[in-house]
């Protein structure tokens, strides 16, 4: 059989030329042993319809056999020709048949002298990549964190709104200018706390 490995057809075909013929002459050679064993039950069942027939089923079998190997020496010499015959006219792949995987070569061929070069485009364009893509990691951390301070500030909105409905509950018409009178007035104590601590704190020293 056949030793070229004919990588590109089995790569076409999704399976090895060895493979395929070794199929096709296992197939014949099965065929060929259950032909010879029907023909010979035929002769042992016709001797035996035969009165005084001297010719034993032990010396069939060795006829058989001999004419079996005659015969498979003959199939393999034939099938050595059938199978050149299929290597060279069906399994093999014509030179402007192309793997789909191969077609961008055909529409880009790329010389000896321009692949390291293309190389070197392809390394510096994948490390573009990653930098755009952390970026793009960092974008969405930072869209993250500002969902999370909208959520927040809504978030404080809605209190000042239930303060604001809740001042109007109780007669004060105004929450805004409510809660700066009570900034000024926080501002204030403030003030006055300052030094009465600073007050109580020299005493203690006293």
């Amino acid at each position: 059989m056949s030793v070229d490995p004919m990588t590109y057809e089995a790569q076409f075909f999704r399976f090895t030329m060895q493979t395929c013929m070794l199929r096709i002459y296992i197939a014949f050679q099965d065929y060929l042993f259950e032909v010879m064993q029907a023909v010979e039950q035929v002769i042992l069942k016709k001797l035996g319809d035969l009165p005084g027939c001297e010719i034993n089923p032990v010396q069939v079998r060795k006829c058989t056999e001999k004419f079996l190997g005659f015969m498979k020496g003959r199939f393999d010499n034939l099938f050595g020709k059938m199978e050149q015959l299929f290597l060279q006219l069906i399994l093999c792949i014509p030179p402007n048949i192309l793997l789909p995987e191969d077609k961008p070569q055909e529409l880009y061929p790329c010389s000896e002298e321009e692949f390291p070069l293309l190389q070197e485009e392809i390394e510096q364009l994948q490390e573009k990549y990653k930098t755009e893509l952390g970026a793009k990691q960092a974008l969405l951390a930072e869209l993250e964190e500002q969902k999370i301070m909208q959520a927040q500030l809504k978030q404080t909105l809605v209190l000042f709104d239930e303060l604001e409905n809740a001042g109007r509950d109780h007669g004060t018409s105004d929450f805004r200018e409510s809660l700066v009178f009570l900034v000024q007035n926080s501002r204030k104590l403030q003030t006055i706390r300052d030094p009465m601590e600073r007050e109580g704190k020299r005493m203690k020293i006293l």
